[in-house]
C-alpha cells in the first residue's frame, strides 16, 4: 500500500485562508582568532585531570600561561604550596607550632618568606601572623613532576574533557581562517519529511488540507484515474498518520472540492470546529451540495440549506469571512465560471445561499485559481479558463463589494497552484505555467503588490500542480500533487529560516 513516506522534512498551504503567528529566530556569530583559540585551549589542558569514568589520575602537559604552582586540576585553581605544604599527622603539627612560637618575630615577617604578598591590615594574633621560615623549617626537596611519552604528543598541549568539543574547536579555527569563503546569504531550506503510521492508501491530487491544532485533516482528492472520499488525519508534531472512524453521510469521492474550516466558540474556553465541503466532481459529474464534518466528534451531516445553491462545479475556492462561506468562481464541465456566491452560516441550523452583487472590473472566469482572504480583502491569482492560464490579481473588497484589478511589475502565469499567506506575503508554490509544470516559489509582497523570490537551499520537490500547502510552526509543507504523469504521495517542507518572522506581520494595509 502506498503511503505519504518521505525522508527528511518540507512545507506548504491551502484553499482557506487563515492569519498564522510564528516565533521569529535570530542568529548572532562570534568571530575567534587562533590565537584565542590556543590560548583558551592551552588554559584549559593543564593540571591533574580525573576522569568521569574514571578513579585514575592523569598528570597533563603544564600550561605556558600559568606559573608551575598555578597549575589548574579539575579546572579549579590550586591553592600555591610551599614544601612544608603537605599533610602532616597531630605531632608533626604541634611540634611545628612549638617550633613557630620561638621563633624570634622578625624572622617571621611575611614579606621576607614571600617578598610578592603585601601585608596591609595588623595580624588578628600572634600565630595567624606567622609564617614559616625557610631558616628554621627544613624544607623538603620539591617533588618532581613525572609525565608519560605519550603526554607529550610532540609537545602538543592535550584538552582536558571540560575543553571545548572538537567540533567546536576545529569550527572557530576554520572560521579564523582567512580563505574561508564567506557565509551564504540568509534563505529557505527544502527537505523532504519522515512520515509514519496509516497515511492514504493512494498517492493524492485535487485533494484538500485543513489545519486544526497540530492535525492536518486530509479529504477526497484522487490518483490518476479513482476519486476517494476517504478522511485521514497527520500529526503534524510527530508526522504520524491516522484513518479515524467517522459517523454520518459522507461526501461522495470527489477532486478539486473546497474546504472550508469553521470555529465557533462554545464558552468557558471551548472551541467547536467544523469543516465545510462544498462541490467538487468525479469524472463526468460535478457537485454542488454540501456537507459539514464536527472534526470534534468525527460525525458527517448534509445540512438543509435556503436560497439559491451555485451551479455544480469544480476547481473553485472558498473563504470564511464574518461567518460567510465566500465561493469564487471554478467550472461546470462547459465552461469556466466568475460568479461570486456566498453561504451565511452564522446560524449553523440554516445556512442560507445568494449570490454577491459586485462592482468594478471582476477577472475572467477561470478555475484552479487561488483566494486568500487578507482582512476585509479577497486575492484571486491565476488560474484558467480552459484555453490560456492567467497571470493577473483581482482584488475585491468585501465590504464595498467592488473588483481592482492589480497591475504586477512581473508576469507569473500560474493554475493549479498553492497560495499561502505568511504575514504580509503570498507564497506561491508550484502549479503550471501554461507550458509546463513548476516547482518554483514566489512571494508576492501585499504591501507593494510586486512580486519577489528569495534563495532557497535543500532539495526541492520536483514540478508538480495540483497539491496541497499549509502554514505550522513557520515551515510550509507541501502534499501530493500531479506532474501530468506521475501522482506524487510524499510531504515536503519548506523551512522559512531567515523568514520564520514573517507570519508575525499582522499590521499592514493593501493600498489599492
Amino acid at each position: 500500500m502506498s503511503q505519504f513516506t518521505t525522508s527528511s522534512a518540507s512545507s506548504g498551504s491551502h484553499h482557506v485562508m487563515t492569519t498564522a503567528n510564528s516565533n521569529s529566530n535570530s542568529n548572532n556569530n562570534n568571530r575567534y582568532t587562533n590565537a584565542d583559540i590556543t590560548s583558551s585551549t592551552l588554559s584549559m589542558s593543564s593540571g591533574l585531570h580525573r576522569d568521569d569514568d574514571s578513579s585514575t589520575v592523569s598528570e597533563l602537559p603544564e600550561s605556558p600561561t600559568l606559573p608551575p604552582e598555578m597549575q589548574r586540576g579539575d579546572d579549579v585553581a590550586a591553592i600555591p604550596r610551599t614544601s612544608t605544604d603537605y599533610p602532616r599527622s597531630p605531632t608533626q603539627e604541634s611540634n611545628l607550632l612549638r617550633s613557630y612560637a620561638s621563633m624570634p618575630s622578625e624572622q617571621l615577617s611575611p614579606s621576607a618568606s614571600y617578598p610578592h604578598i603585601q601585608t596591609t591590615s595588623p595580624p588578628i594574633s600572634q600565630p595567624l601572623e606567622r609564617t614559616r621560615s625557610a631558616q628554621t623549617v627544613p624544607s623538603r626537596p620539591k617533588q618532581q613532576h613525572v609525565r608519560h611519552v605519550s603526554s607529550h604528543n610532540n609537545l602538543q598541549p592535550r584538552r582536558s574533557k571540560r575543553a571545548m568539543p572538537d567540533h567546536m574547536a576545529a569550527a572557530l579555527e576554520l572560521s579564523a581562517s582567512p580563505n574561508v569563503p564567506p557565509a551564504p546569504a540568509a534563505g529557505m531550506y527544502w527537505s523532504r519529511s519522515v512520515t509514519y503510521g496509516r497515511g492514504p492508501s493512494r498517492p493524492l491530487r485535487a485533494h484538500t488540507i485543513n489545519l486544526i491544532g497540530e492535525q492536518l485533516f486530509v479529504f477526497g482528492g484522487c490518483d490518476i484515474k479513482t476519486c476517494f472520499n476517504a478522511l485521514y488525519v497527520l500529526d503534524m508534531d510527530t508526522m504520524t498518520w491516522s484513518k479515524p472512524r467517522t459517523l454520518g453521510q459522507p461526501p461522495p469521492p470527489c477532486r478539486a472540492h473546497s474546504s472550508t474550516l469553521v470555529e465557533r466558540d462554545l464558552g468557558s474556553g471551548k472551541r467547536a470546529h467544523y469543516l465545510y465541503i462544498f462541490g467538487g466532481g468525479d469524472g463526468p459529474n460535478y457537485f454542488n451540495d454540501l456537507y459539514v464534518l464536527n472534526a470534534d466528534t468525527l460525525v458527517w451531516s448534509k445540512p438543509a440549506t435556503e436560497g439559491i445553491p451555485p451551479s455544480p462545479r469544480r476547481a473553485h475556492t472558498t473563504c470564511l469571512w464574518n461567518d460567510k462561506i465566500v465561493v469564487m468562481g471554478g467550472g461546470d464541465g462547459a465552461r469556466a465560471l466568475a460568479d461570486v456566491h456566498i453561504l451565511d452560516i452564522s446560524d449553523p441550523s440554516r445556512p442560507r445561499w445568494s449570490q454577491l452583487s459586485t462592482s468594478g472590473v471582476p477577472p475572467i472566469a477561470r478555475g484552479y485559481h487561488t483566494s486568500n482572504l487578507v482582512k476585509d480583502k479577497l486575492i484571486v491569482f491565476g488560474g484558467s479558463d480552459g484555453h490560456e492560464c492567467f497571470s493577473d490579481v483581482h482584488v475585491l473588497d468585501l465590504v464595498t463589494n467592488r473588483w481592482t484589478q492589480v497591475e504586477l511589475d512581473r508576469i507569473v502565469p500560474r493554475l493549479a497552484h498553492s497560495a499561502t499567506q505568511v504575514g504580509s506575503y503570498v507564497f506561491v508554490i508550484g502549479g503550471h505555467d501554461g507550458s509546463r509544470y513548476s516547482n518554483d516559489v514566489l512571494l508576492l509582497n501585499l504591501v507593494t503588490m510586486s512580486w519577489e523570490s528569495r534563495k532557497i537551499y535543500g532539495g526541492a520537490p520536483s514540478p508538480r500542480g495540483y497539491h496541497a500547502a499549509v502554514l505550522h510552526d513557520s515551515r510550509l509543507y507541501v502534499l501530493g500533487g500531479y506532474d501530468g504523469k506521475t501522482v506524487f504521495d510524499d510531504v515536503y517542507m519548506l523551512e522559512l529560516s531567515a523568514c520564520a518572522y514573517l507570519p508575525q506581520i499582522t499590521n499592514f494595509e493593501i493600498d489599492l
